[in-house]
């Protein structure tokens, strides 16, 4: 499959089957993650695998819709922004790197047959809690992944893309 057909194909995936994800398979995604360019190298991405049954389920605490709690594993992402590139302006690149990093992962995982949901809506300061994560780490996204269940499909929003007409543009807006 060429790397446009998997962008194509690759769709947030909320229900997912009772089946665990190998470690070498996780740890496969992970390196896409990490090999993720990132400004200047930095590389202020961390993340934090949880597959404990009861680790996940005080996670979803976090996220008020049942689904998560579904996922055999639940990848939690994470910036430190003081190791971040920043802009002249001040603008810090913390989370546009993790944002990188988590589409190479969110790619391989679909390549390996897993699937994954982007999931932003979540209570960050509660997560923080939960996880005791260090100071100067911030949660930015919960990847829940795992193998589609028999009946998981595509939302009706993942088809509806703008024409490309809609979002490029030539010399000027």
């Amino acid at each position: 499959m060429s790397v446009l057909d998997l962008m194509r194909s690759r769709y947030s995936l909320r229900a997912f089957a009772n089946r665990p994800v190998p470690r070498d398979t996780l740890l496969a995604v992970l390196e896409a993650a990490r090999s993720a360019p990132s400004a200047c190298n930095n590389q202020p991405c961390h993340f934090l695998v949880i597959q404990d049954l009861l680790a996940r389920a005080a996670l979803a605490a976090c996220y008020p819709r049942d689904w998560l709690r579904t996922a055999p594993a639940v990848i939690v992402c994470c910036a430190e922004p003081a190791k971040a590139w920043r802009r002249a302006d001040g603008k810090n690149h913390a989370d546009i790197d993790v944002a990188i990093a988590v589409d190479h992962l969110t790619l391989a995982a679909a390549e390996a047959g897993l699937g994954t949901c982007w999931v932003c809506a979540f209570d960050a300061v509660k997560a923080r809690t939960i996880l005791q994560l260090p100071d100067g780490i911030e949660p930015v996204a919960l990847i829940p992944i795992g193998y589609p269940a028999k009946d998981a499909v595509p939302a009706a929003l993942h088809a509806r893309r703008k024409p490309i007409e809609e979002i490029v543009h030539w010399e000027r807006m």
